[in-house]
């Protein structure tokens, strides 16, 4: 039986004060396995023109929130970032959120949780920052910009910045129950700060 002891950081409250690090624990750790894609969620910029220092070469895919997330025709993603982001070859995905999107608008119409959802808050027991890897890695492999055939790196957070990396082997949409949590390089040991 063969087994590998690998280094996982726990933080003692999640949030963005944990930022550089994880972006730093994952760029370690995609040297080390040779993984040469990484998905980062970002809702404003400030992590992906972060991540976007930091992973110069690599395949790196920023993903913002849908237009109209927060409300009707509002982008978060603020302009200046969004345009370092680009100028530093890093991709934008900005679409709506393979979790949320129309069952969102169901819940509020007719006060129904519909099986998505129930993942998304499943996937929540390991803190926000996990469900949010799972997702964006969902939806920039359903864009095409990340290959489903290999191992990548999925950064986010809870709220904003960053506190959770993850390797995984991504999955389309449609084959969901394909997608694999390989490994945690990353994590708060609590959700919610204390």
């Amino acid at each position: 039986m063969n087994s590998k002891i690998e280094k996982i950081t726990y933080f003692d409250a999640p949030g963005p004060q944990n930022t550089d690090e994880v972006i730093r624990l994952a760029k370690e750790r995609a040297d080390t396995l040779g993984i040469e894609d990484v998905v980062v969620a970002s809702t404003t910029g400030e992590t992906g023109v972060k991540a976007s220092e930091v992973f110069k070469g690599f395949n790196l895919v920023i993903v913002s929130h849908a237009i109209g997330h927060v409300s009707p025709g509002s982008q978060e993603m603020l302009e200046k970032n969004k345009e370092r982001i680009l100028a530093s070859g890093a991709k934008l995905l900005t679409c709506i959120m393979a979790f949320t999107g129309i069952e969102r608008a169901v819940k509020k119409t007719f006060g129904t949780t519909l099986p998505v959802e129930l993942i998304s808050s499943a996937l929540k027991l390991f803190g926000n920052g996990t469900e949010a890897c799972v997702e964006i890695t969902v939806m920039a492999a359903d864009a095409g910009l990340i290959p489903i055939d290999r191992e990548v790196i999925a950064i986010a957070g809870t709220g904003t910045g960053a506190d959770t990396a993850l390797v995984v082997k991504p999955a389309n949409s449609t084959y969901f129950f394909d997608f694999n949590v390989m490994e945690i390089i990353a994590k708060p040991r609590v959700m919610k700060k204390m």
